[in-house]
């Protein structure tokens, strides 16, 4: 039986908690903010499943918990400056990360990834950790090579609650495409318009919409004079990001280095 610690105990931490007990994984760690509402209080009750007997911890006293728990695999869905210094942590007690938080600079990822390899362990890195989503970025990265002329504007949308803009999913798609046509993202990426200016030849427009409950939406549009074509990735529910997270869990434990979704669906 693989024993998780969880991080970040919002919408997505309650749903891998439900999850990780139904794929038979013991949770043997949840760990919130500093300054928690739900500190001491049962994770699993919390979560709306039965008692776990785990009381919720937090982040300030995460060496402490970890030490007690002594998890196999710790998936983080915190904040980036948490995730930073969560990775380092755990790294340096030879457990396995599974990292679905979004928003990082490059050199968090950097830092993560060096905490990875200086302590000898192993970690799936992914903004977005849907089976879907992983074949979309497959179709998109050879529909844009099929398709390099053509103006490229990529639209994501999520809930009023999402704090970073554009999403890490959207960042990702973008990257994946600007390596496939060859164009550098820093002088061609647009984000949002305003004002009397025509698009520029070769922009990639990334835009980020934020309302109501939805869970996330991804398109991709492909378009040119007399046609377009569009991509599109809907999420119905966060569900297809837990089952991910959980499969990647089952997949990091006992590995080493750096890893990510395509690696633990086999689609590369």
């Amino acid at each position: 039986m693989i024993k998780i610690a969880v991080i970040g105990f919002g919408r997505m931490g309650k749903e891998i908690i439900k999850e990780a007990v139904a794929e038979g994984f013991k949770v043997v760690a949840v760990i919130d903010a500093p300054g928690s509402q739900y500190a001491g209080k049962d994770a699993g009750s919390l979560a709306g499943i039965e008692s776990l007997g785990v009381a919720v911890s937090t982040s300030d006293v995460l060496a402490k918990t970890l030490d007690y728990a002594k998890p196999d695999v710790v998936i983080d869905f915190s904040s980036p400056a948490a995730c930073v210094k969560n990775s380092k942590v755990a790294s340096e007690k030879k457990i396995d990360l599974v990292i679905g938080t979004t928003g990082f600079s490059e050199k968090d990822l950097s830092e993560i990834k060096e905490n990875v390899k200086k302590n000898n362990i192993g970690a799936v890195i992914s903004p977005n950790m849907s089976m879907g989503v992983n074949v979309f970025w497959e179709i998109v990265r050879e529909a844009a090579k099929m398709l390099k002329d053509y103006d490229i504007e990529i639209i994501e949308k999520h809930h009023r609650f999402k704090k970073d803009a554009p999403s890490g999913t959207a960042l990702k798609t973008a990257d994946i495409i600007g390596k496939s046509i060859g164009t550098d993202l820093e002088k061609n990426a647009v984000y949002g318009r305003k004002g009397l200016k025509e698009r520029a030849k070769g922009e990639i427009g990334i835009h980020a919409i934020r309302a109501g409950d939805i869970v996330g939406e991804h398109t991709v549009l492909f378009g040119t004079l007399g046609e377009r074509v569009e991509i599109t990735h809907t999420a119905h529910s966060r569900g297809a990001l837990t089952k991910g997270a959980i499969l990647a869990a089952r997949y990091i434990k006992g590995k080493k280095g750096v890893y990510g979704m395509n690696d633990v669906l086999g689609l590369k």
